[in-house]
Parts: C-alpha cells; structure tokens; sequence
C-alpha cells in the first residue's frame, strides 16, 4: 500500500514539475503582453486563493474581511514607494513592512474574535475589513482616497517577463511552503480542528493557539500577494479593502476545490480568463456586456457538477474509478481460486 502511495505521489509530483517548467518556459514562445498580464494576475490571485484556502480549506475558519490584508500590501509598498526612490532595497522595506502590519493585525484580530463562533468571527472580520476601508477613503493625505494614486518602481518589475516569472516563483514557492505546512504535524491539528472541533479539544490541544497560527500565516501570504498585485498595476485605490476581493478568493477556492491548494490555483486561473474573455466578447455582442450574470451562472453550473470543486471532484471520481478497478481484480483473483479448487477436487475424484 505504502510503495503505491509513494508510486501515486512521484507521478503527481511530476505532473507539476511539468506544468511549472511549461509556465516558465511560455513566456518565451508566447510573448503576448495581454496574455502575460492575465497570467501575472493568475499567480498572484492563486497566492491569495491559497492563503483563503488554509483557513477554510484546512482549519475551517471562514472569513469574510480577508482582503484587508490583501490591501494592506498594496497600500504597504504603494505609500512607501512614492515616499522613497524606487531601490530594490526599498522593495524589500516595504515587503518587510506589509509582513509586520499583517502580522501584528491577523494577530490581534485572533486573540480578540477567533473564541467565538465561526459566523460571529465572519461577520468580525467584515467589520474590520469596512473599518479600513473607510479609513483609507478618508485618510486622503495618505491614500488619495478613492482616486487612488501611481508610484515608482524599479526597472525589474517594469518588465512583463520578469514580473511574470517573479510572481510564478512567488507561487511555486507559496504552494510549496503550504504543503509542507499542511503535511506538518502542527498542520494536521489544524485538519483534525476542521473535522471535529470539540474532540481536538478533549485531547487536551490548545485550539484558539493553532487557530491565530493559521490566521498569522494566512494573514501574511495575502499581504505578499497585496504587494506583487500593487506592484504589477504600480496604481493602488481602495477597491483592494472592497468585500469584492474576499469573495473572489472565495469563488477561487470553492470552484477550484476547497482544501486542495492546487485548486485554488485552478480556480484562479479559471476565474481570471473567464472575466478576461467574457468582457472582450462585449465587443461580440450586446448580451455579453452583463458578463457578471453570465459568469454567475458559469459559476452555479461548476458548483452543481462539481460539488467539491474541480481538483476534489477530480480526484473522488479518480479514486473511485482505482478502487472499482481493484475489486475487480481482487473478484477475478477469488473466481480463479474457486476455479482451481474445483478442478484440484475434481482430479482427486
């Protein structure tokens, strides 16, 4: 069982090495600038999937105010860029400063609501999502407000082939750390809180410390990715604190398959050229400019036919389809054993 395990785990491995060695290497071949530009937003949308992911997919935390942590990276390496000159170690400042102010606010958002009910904690982080949003809004010293405002950057990230492949590392990278985190012990308490709360509690498991564990880490990669969107445009407004963000994180990770991280991946990928093609195909036809509808019922059929997402759904019917093959098998291998038995008796006669 364990060498098909570890045979079923190489092949998948694979497979992924050969999807990120294509990803690089497309660039290259296909130097369409639209088309670097939606998979750029393709890989910083499938960081921010990812980190939604951990909390619903693997703790069962869900979160509706996660993008204030996407916006406090924009605002982190927006502010502090057009204060300073465009260095790369001025980059490095600002990334370090998004990582502190997510830190120090997932932080304190779960000591004070994680204790509570999963709905009361949603419904908490809307507010304090709300909360900065109309702090930015007002703050128009600091943020321009609504209009938003342009800042500098160095000359690297101007670069639509390097940018993509920075924020495809970015991915590769944030994936891997994800993974080795969810298959660490202290990432199967956060699994086993997922199932059954109150018996990871009898166990004698301090639940509210690996749940603000979950909610700092999460907290973190959505404010990197913050930084690598804000980057990308070199614009930032306050859209980035909207519910609008959260929810899109949420469609990635429900229609990608929740608790899979591979499917918030998909899922972004999915949703980015969906929006992408649906608004240019306004130019088709006139039913196409309410592309918002046509997208909600592309999303209600991927929800009915894949109720765990694309990658969940996947895998249970793959999986299925294994273990019909092996009970076959094993019925074949016991007919042929009753056959030779017969026969065995049939000769002593």
């Amino acid at each position: 069982m364990n060498k098909l395990l570890t045979a079923k785990g190489s092949k998948y491995n694979l497979f992924l090495i050969l999807i990120s060695l294509c990803l690089i290497i497309m660039p290259f071949v296909y130097n369409s600038r639209t088309g670097l530009v939606v998979m750029t937003n393709v890989f910083i949308f499938a960081i921010f999937a990812m980190s939604y992911d951990l909390l619903l997919g693997y703790t069962g935390i869900v979160s509706f105010g996660h993008a204030m942590f996407f916006g406090i990276g924009n605002y982190s390496i927006a502010i502090f860029m057009r204060k300073v000159d465009d260095s790369y170690f001025n980059v490095l400042l600002a990334l370090l400063v998004a990582v502190v102010l997510c830190t120090l606010l997932s932080l304190l958002i779960g000591i004070l609501t994680l204790r509570l009910k999963s709905h009361f904690f949603a419904m908490l982080t809307l507010a304090v999502a709300g909360l900065l949003l109309v702090l930015a809004e007002k703050w128009r010293s600091l943020t321009m407000g609504g209009e938003g405002f342009t800042f500098p950057i160095p000359d690297l990230f101007k670069d639509r082939v390097s940018l993509y492949l920075i924020a495809l590392i970015c991915m590769i990278l944030t994936y891997l750390f994800l993974k080795r985190f969810i298959d660490s012990p202290l990432g199967k308490v956060l699994v086993a809180i997922r199932e059954n709360e109150r018996r990871v509690e009898s166990l004698g498991y301090r639940i509210i410390h690996y749940k603000i564990i979950a909610n700092v880490i999460a907290g973190i990669i959505a404010g990197f990715s913050g930084v690598l969107y804000a980057i990308s445009l070199r614009f930032v407004n306050t859209a980035v604190f909207s519910i609008e963000v959260t929810l899109d994180a949420l469609m990635m990770t429900i229609i990608g398959g929740v608790g899979t991280l591979i499917g918030a991946i998909v899922g972004s990928g999915l949703i980015e050229f969906a929006q992408h093609s649906l608004k240019d195909l306004a130019k088709v036809h006139w039913i196409f400019e309410r592309w918002l509808i046509i997208f909600g019922i592309i999303y209600i059929l991927v929800v009915m036919f894949f109720p765990k997402g694309i990658v969940g759904t996947t895998r249970q019917w793959w999986a299925g389809r294994k273990m019909k093959k092996k009970m076959r098998g094993s019925s074949s291998h016991s007919s042929n054993d009753v056959s030779k038995q017969e026969s065995g008796l049939e000769m002593k006669k």
